[in-house]
This record gives structure tokens, sequence and C-alpha cells, in this order.
């Protein structure tokens, strides 16, 4: 499979030193073989029609920059590079960018015109056009896989397939953000005010240095935006979401929770009727109270009742990881039709 990977940043390094890694692995569970033909990031992109040394690439972007490596072509516009490498599979691992998207909006449209399968770990050109993006997908015969935008590592959207064959799920909560569940635990456990715990977050590199996205609610809507369209088949976009972040959470709120036997969370809520972000007061043995920077999801279903998964929901390796799975998912799929890939 010839695999072109847009976003060098911790996630996308570290997709390629997990393939480096488990190649031989892939290989003889799978039958998927890797080649990389064509790499990018903000100074632009990288190709090779006999695909490129992996470890050439991590050493060049950690030096002089991927531009500068022998015996491969590049292109400061990574869509003109995406018609040149012929590809089959485009990994996605820009920034989210929830105003319009970009470049993985572009970035995508480039490669289904290419008929490339699609995997994408960025969340805003899902948030704001995933309908489209889908039936774009259906009409040129191509697939998009996106594991890894909600819950990192954590299967989410293969648990909710498990949880609705012969069932059907009709609401979904979740704790979608690491961040803000950190500031919150740490509000709760040692009484900090909201200001220390996510200057706190940020030393620890739990929160960006601009938090705005996670503390505004944003991250959280533009998760359950997608599962709300995946799982539920809601047509929904980042801007159908009511969203209230924690940034005006005070302490004295979350000790009288705390108080009352329960804990303060940012909850995101799809179904009947509702899709919303918002800070709640659930029970403390609530399985959603989760604690630090530890995600969950519940699905409610209309037969087998409450369905909870919980994990780390955020990592580079843990993202890696669900890019990995989704390429194999792809790969499985492509093999029972009898197609070489």
């Amino acid at each position: 499979m010839r695999v072109a990977l847009v976003g060098l940043g911790v996630v996308g390094q570290s997709f390629l030193q997990l393939v480096s890694r488990n190649r031989s692995e892939l290989l003889s569970r799978y039958g998927l073989g890797l080649r990389l033909v064509l790499a990018a990031d903000r100074s632009g992109a990288v190709y090779s029609l006999s695909g490129m040394n992996v470890e050439e690439l991590l050493s060049a972007k950690k030096g002089k920059g991927i531009r500068h490596m022998p015996d491969v072509r590049s292109s400061q516009n990574v869509l003109d590079a995406l018609d040149e490498a012929e590809a089959d599979l485009l990994v996605d691992a820009t920034p989210t960018n929830i105003v319009d998207g970009e470049p993985s909006y572009s970035i995508i449209r480039k490669a289904f015109l290419n008929r490339m399968d699609v995997v994408t770990v960025s969340k805003g050109a899902l948030a704001l056009y995933m309908p489209a993006l889908k039936e774009m997908a259906a009409h040129r015969g191509v697939y998009l896989k996106f594991s890894g935008t909600v819950g990192g590592g954590m299967p989410v959207i293969a648990f909710a397939r498990e949880c609705s064959r012969a069932d059907r799920i009709e609401a979904i909560e979740g704790i979608l953000n690491g961040t803000t569940n950190y500031i919150l635990t740490r509000m709760e456990e040692d009484g900090l005010d909201f200001g220390k715990a996510l200057a706190e977050a940020q030393r620890l590199g739990y929160a960006e240095a601009d938090p705005t996205l996670d503390i505004k609610g944003i991250d959280t809507a533009c998760k359950i935006t997608i599962l709300a369209n995946e799982v539920l088949g809601m047509r929904a976009t980042v801007h159908d979401v009511r969203v209230e972040g924690i940034d005006k959470v005070s302490v004295e709120e979350v000790n009288r929770a705390k108080s009352e036997g329960k804990a303060v969370r940012l909850v995101a809520v799809a179904g009947g009727g509702k899709l919303e972000v918002g800070p709640k007061r659930l029970e403390a043995r609530d399985p959603l109270a989760v604690k630090m920077a530890m995600n969950a999801v519940r699905f409610k279903t209309a037969f087998s009742g409450n369905h909870v998964i919980t994990g780390k929901g955020a990592g580079g390796v843990e993202t890696a990881t669900a890019i990995i799975r989704d390429v194999v998912a792809i790969k499985m799929v492509r093999s029972e039709l009898g197609e070489r890939v």
C-alpha cells in the first residue's frame, strides 16, 4: 500500500515510528506492506514513486528539514504533490482548524479526487463538513476512516459498532477532553482554583499554550459532532452543538458538588433531541466520572442497556495506533473484495 502522510508533528512522527518498528508484524499478520511515497509538513512536500526511507525522513525532519532529503522530488504545494505521488492512501495528521477545516479539508478532497482512501486524525474538517465528506467518499468509491479523532487510541467508534450490533444506540454521553478533565480533577482533589489548575496542566503538557479549544469546550464539541454523525446517523456540524466550557467553573462549585457526593465534569451529550457540551454534576460513582486526563464514553442502547468505554484519550503513540488500526481495517476490507493493496 502506497501511503502519503501529511502532517509531521508528534502524531505523524509517532505513526512513522510505529510502522517502522512493526513492519514485519503488519506484513505477517495482515499482509500489509506500507510504502511511504509522500510526506509533507508546513515547509512543503517530498515524494518518491519508489518510496522513501522512514528513518532518513525522521532524521531530516529533526535536522535541516524534509526538503533537504536527497533523491526525492519536492514541492511547496502539497496538493500538487498529491497529484504526482500516485498514493493509495492518505494519512492526514494535520493540526485541527475549527475555523475553516484547512488544510485538512482541501487535502482530503484532493485525495478523494485521486481515488485515495483516507485516514484522518484532524477533527476540524470532519466537525465542519462531515456529511459532505462522507457523501464524497461514497461517490468516489473510497474509504474515510477517523477513529483517532475521538478518544485517541481508545477504539470508541469500533466499540460503538459492536454495541449497535443487533441493537440500536439511542444516545451518547462522554468525557471527551483530557485537558479539561485534568483541570477539574485537580480542582476537586486539591482545591486549586481554575487558573492554577490550568497553569499546572500547561506546565505538564496536558494543555496547550493557547488552551482555548479545550477549556471553551470546542474540542469536545468537535468530537461529539463526529460521534453524532457516525453513530447516531445525525447530519450535524459543530455549529449545531450548544457549547459551554469550564472556564467559568469555580472551585467553590466543585467543592460543593464534592460534598454532596458528586463530581463536576465537562460532559458531551448527543441523542434524545440534544447535541450539547457543558459542565455537569455527575454522581461520584458514575463510570463517566473518570479522573485526571482519562476519557469515558457511554452508549445508551434500546435493548441491552448502557455500555461504557474508558481510557487515555490523547497522546502521540496512542493516536498513531488508531491510525494503524484504520489502515488495517481498509486493507482487510479491500482484500475481502479481492483487490490488491
